[in-house]
């Protein structure tokens, strides 16, 4: 199980420094407009994407800030979100590669932010969500760079497998 979630880290990194590169040759309007994705812009969907991980990495390791709202703007300026992100992606896959065979099958709790709640469940699962969150939220951005008729780069597992080999073996 941990190559499969080693992999998802590496693809999270990959997808995230070719979704950037193409957001950044976005003018500034762009970036910013309301397009009426679920977090408005390009601006609002790529923080996002670093909010819910820095609450899933809080939740998993127990370490680092997490924020209060899903809407949670953390850094207006674009090149300072870039850094953050890299950050995080660096972050994620030091936590994975950390990861035994026996962490994945265990359990682990945390409490949710919209509906304050305790839950204990296990942690592969849960790791499943957190790479497929990401995966759904970058599709939109990708929808996003399309609709300002730039082309978007290919986000394709299979791309970054042949590219790299991980995952073939």
């Amino acid at each position: 199980m941990k190559p499969h979630f080693a992999m998802m880290a590496g693809y999270n990194a990959w997808c995230n420094a070719r979704l950037y590169d193409a957001a950044a040759q976005l003018s500034d309007a762009d970036y910013r407009a309301d397009r009426g994705a679920f977090f408005k812009s390009v601006h609002g969907t790529l923080n996002h994407i670093l909010v819910a991980d820095r609450i899933w990495m809080k939740r998993f390791t127990g370490e680092g800030e997490a924020p209060n709202r899903l809407d949670a703007i953390l850094f207006e300026d674009f090149a300072e979100l870039r850094a953050a992100r890299q950050e995080e992606d660096a972050r994620i896959v030091a936590y994975v590669e950390g990861l035994s065979e026996a962490d994945l099958t265990g359990r682990f709790r945390y409490r949710t932010i919209t509906n304050p709640t305790d839950i204990e469940q296990p942690l592969a699962p849960a790791l499943m969500h957190f790479f497929n969150h990401q995966t759904h939220h970058r599709g939109q951005v990708h929808c996003l760079l399309t609709g300002f008729g730039r082309e978007a780069p290919s986000l394709d597992l299979l791309l970054l497998q042949r590219q790299t080999g991980i995952g073939t073996t």
